[in-house]
């Protein structure tokens, strides 16, 4: 396990990478899918990093909880050296209610990932959908509990998730999300 931090090249008020990706459910799912929400929250993740299993319980709970918000989880990792993050095993943690996020998608060639400059997983965004459409509002980590057994005390994704209904600036220091460096395919 290389521990990463994440550091995206996508600043404040930048539009999210178009993308059009295979989710469990078997449907495809791009931008438009979400042009409804209030608010886009796109991680990505896997299935076998302690740090992205960490947070499954607090994204499951950011997607019941908030009706506007769409939480998507894109699984970028290479499946052959990680058979764990393969898009059966993905099915199986949404089929067993671990993963109950509002769609997770896979990202096979990971040149998603590689467009939003996706470093690590976790590796979170929030997009707030203004009158031209999404822009970046929040790049960070979803709580203060950077190590799989920490205790989260703080949660800036809520904050920010809560700023964006309440059409108020996000106000937050961005400090890096930290966990499993992205499993990059060779070549």
């Amino acid at each position: 396990m290389v521990l990463q931090e994440s550091d995206s090249t996508l600043e404040a008020g930048d539009a999210p990478e178009p993308f059009d990706l295979p989710g469990v459910d078997g449907e495809r799912y791009s931008l438009e899918t979400f042009a409804d929400d209030a608010a886009l929250l796109v991680v990505f993740t896997c299935n076998h990093c302690p740090y992205a299993k960490a947070k499954f319980d607090l994204l499951n709970d950011l997607a019941a909880s908030y009706e506007d918000v769409s939480v998507v989880g894109i699984n970028p990792n290479d499946a052959e050296e990680y058979p764990e993050d393969s898009l059966e095993k993905m099915r199986e943690y949404v089929a067993d209610g671990t993963i109950a996020y509002d769609a997770y998608l896979r990202d096979e060639s990971q040149e998603v990932a590689a467009a939003y400059g996706a470093e690590c997983t976790p590796d979170p965004f929030l997009f707030a959908n203004r009158e031209d459409g999404f822009e970046l509002v929040y790049h960070g980590r979803l709580d203060d509990a950077p190590n799989p057994d920490d205790e989260p005390t703080e949660f800036p994704i809520r904050e920010a998730i809560d700023a964006v209904l309440a059409g108020d600036p996000v106000d937050l220091e961005w400090l890096p999300s930290r966990g499993c460096s992205i499993k990059w395919t060779e070549g």
